[in-house]
């Protein structure tokens, strides 16, 4: 078999493993969905105590990585655009810069990064180790759901906690700008303050908002999902965290791209 060959068989059985992935996806999410009709019809049954625990774990002991990251990128992004408006005069659209950047898309968007490689990898790692040690099997022989006992406590706990992330991720990235607009520009702190409250609008943040929720979403799909996918030994559940991380990044960036598209459709 020539290079050539070998190439386009490659990239052949690369397409059709993303399509049986992309298969696999939608038959979790339709089987999710069932039990949380199921869920809703029976609250009693859903396991609030575990709810809790994913709260814990993926909010408050995410939180300060997530306030150090978006200051540092509110800082950058405040460093560059600093540069550029310096040029043209116009310093105090910093703000303007800034603030619009953070809570439509860098804030929402650097808040799901930090969730998947904490998170997402945990959840996959999780039901991958109880796949290996036939916990999985045990819940389904004594008639539990296993999307029911394992996936939604982590689902709830991932849609409360993600937009609250990323509301305190947006104010750190906002006060990243802050800090360059105020001593690199020598902005008065009240103008630049009132700039941004002018520039920012309730369909803006409320925007960034949703994409969190939509993003906990698939981060918790495809997590819990590649943990399931995990074979009975513990190789397989390497390659589980590792590819959930990875096709939740991806699934992601198409998410945002669609999300954009669609509010600014919307005028937002």
């Amino acid at each position: 078999m020539s290079k050539q060959e070998r190439i386009v068989e490659n990239i052949g059985d690369a397409a059709w493993q993303a399509m049986l992935d992309t298969v696999d996806l939608f038959c979790f999410v339709g089987e999710l969905t069932i039990t949380i009709f199921t869920a809703l019809r029976q609250p009693r049954k859903v396991r609030w105590r575990e709810t809790f625990y994913y709260m814990d774990q993926c909010g408050c002991k995410a939180l300060p990585i997530t306030i150090i990251i978006c200051l540092l990128m509110g800082l950058i992004l405040g460093f560059q655009g600093a540069v550029q408006l310096r040029k043209v005069g116009t310093d105090i659209f910093l703000a303007d810069f800034v603030g619009v950047s953070i809570l439509k898309e860098l804030g929402p968007l650097m808040v799901a990064m930090v969730a998947t490689g904490r998170a997402g990898a945990s959840f996959a790692a999780e039901i991958g180790t109880m796949k290996v040690s036939e916990e999985v099997d045990a819940l389904e022989t004594m008639g539990c759901s296993p999307h029911r006992f394992l996936v939604i406590p982590k689902l709830l706990a991932m849609l409360v906690a993600m937009p609250l992330l990323t509301i305190f991720g947006n104010i750190a990235g906002i006060i990243g700008g802050f800090i360059v607009g105020v001593s690199m520009l020598k902005l008065p702190p009240v103008a630049y303050y009132n700039r941004t409250v002018a520039a920012i609008s309730p369909e803006i943040f409320a925007s960034g908002l949703i994409k969190s929720a939509v993003f906990a979403v698939i981060i918790t799909v495809v997590g819990c999902m590649r943990g399931f996918q995990a074979e009975n030994d513990a190789q397989s559940v390497g390659r589980a965290t590792t590819s959930a991380v990875v096709t939740a990044i991806f699934w992601i960036v198409i998410a945002d791209w669609v999300l954009t598209m669609m509010f600014t459709m919307m005028g937002y």
